[in-house]
């Protein structure tokens, strides 16, 4: 199939390439084109070869009726459900979704916005890794309509919807504290974005607020997600013998943890506290029940679609900035419901 271009469409019709062009972008009337000419265009793009259908509309109307969403891992519980209640949303608006994952790769994140442009996206949701700011504010000097999602980018006046991290962190470790449980650490990743930032905050700050001594563990996130990290979560609670409670900053440390307190015959719950950061259906089920903050999956992706329109519907003059904090919930189960208080 040849590729379409108007300088192909404007050989084999024998006509300029900037009537083409005018054609294809709807100034027919304005450059006093024929209504005959400018049919003859439209019906050789949508009826040959060179082009399927939707994109010779796309030609005419300057949009493509598709949305660029960029977040870290498809594949991860939280953003699979984000991404498909996107779709579900965006095709009621009438607008289809491309996928992509980062993996938090900013190599990966900047090769994927390129592919995004080229593809003429008529807007972009995305998780940005570390060190993506200036390919952001390309994208909103270009004037593409960009909203953020889950973590913010550093000095980029960008719209964003998320939840605010640093409270919700707060309130599980002061729960925690409130259960009975006195010394409790923090599994979580080495990372300088700005969601994994205020959930360090939040626990450190419940845990000053208690007067008790913050212990911690880090990974790094490929490490995490692509190795055996058990092995490390176990020494860290050998080393720290005191641990009554963990609070795991993601949802996939938190499985690797309650394999290491399975494998050391740990009873959670009445002996040892677990509050996890984002649910899991394996939560839910695991016996005894996980206890949870449950992010708003829905709330997020109608919000995430709504402030996106409104920007594609605005003049580029006219934009600004809008931030979305959504509530998040935290599910209480029986992982942090301690039978007996321990002496403090």
């Amino acid at each position: 199939m040849k590729k379409l271009s108007i300088k192909a469409i404007a050989e084999t019709l024998q006509i300029s390439t900037a009537t083409v062009s005018y054609i294809l972008n709807g100034k027919s009337k304005e450059k006093r084109i024929s209504d005959e000419l400018t049919q003859k265009v439209l019906a050789f793009v949508e009826k040959t070869n060179f082009k399927p259908n939707h994109l010779a509309k796309s030609l005419r109307t300057g949009k493509t009726n598709v949305i660029g969403l960029m977040v870290e891992d498809i594949a991860d519980t939280f953003f699979s459900s984000i991404a498909g209640s996107i779709e579900n949303i965006a095709y009621e608006n009438g607008y289809k979704i491309i996928y992509s994952s980062t993996k938090n790769s900013p190599q990966k994140a900047k090769e994927l916005i390129t592919t995004f442009r080229e593809r003429n996206v008529d807007g972009y949701i995305i998780t940005p890794t570390e060190s993506i700011e200036d390919d952001i504010r390309d994208l909103m000097q270009s004037n593409l309509p960009v909203v953020l999602f889950d973590r913010q980018c550093k000095d980029v006046e960008a719209s964003y919807v998320g939840m605010n991290n640093f409270e919700s962190a707060y309130k599980a470790v002061d729960y925690l504290f409130a259960q009975g449980y006195r010394h409790i650490g923090l599994v979580t990743l080495d990372s300088a974005q700005a969601q994994m930032i205020d959930r360090l905050l939040g626990y450190q700050r419940a845990v000053f607020e208690h007067r008790r001594d913050t212990l911690m563990i880090k990974f790094d996130y490929l490490t995490a997600k692509t190795t055996d990290i058990t092995n490390e979560i176990e020494q860290f609670l050998r080393k720290h013998p005191q641990l009554d409670a963990l609070f795991f900053a993601t949802n996939y440390l938190a499985i690797s943890g309650i394999e290491v307190l399975s494998r050391l015959k740990t009873s959670i719950g009445s002996e040892f506290g677990i509050v996890v950061f984002d649910d899991n259906d394996l939560f839910r089920i695991h016996q005894p029940t996980i206890s949870a903050i449950a992010q708003p999956v829905h709330e997020m992706a109608q919000q995430l679609i709504l402030t996106l329109l409104d920007h594609m519907n605005r003049r580029a003059e006219d934009y600004l900035p809008q931030k979305h904090v959504l509530p998040a919930t935290l599910i209480k189960r029986l992982s942090s419901q301690k039978q007996s208080p321990s002496k403090v």
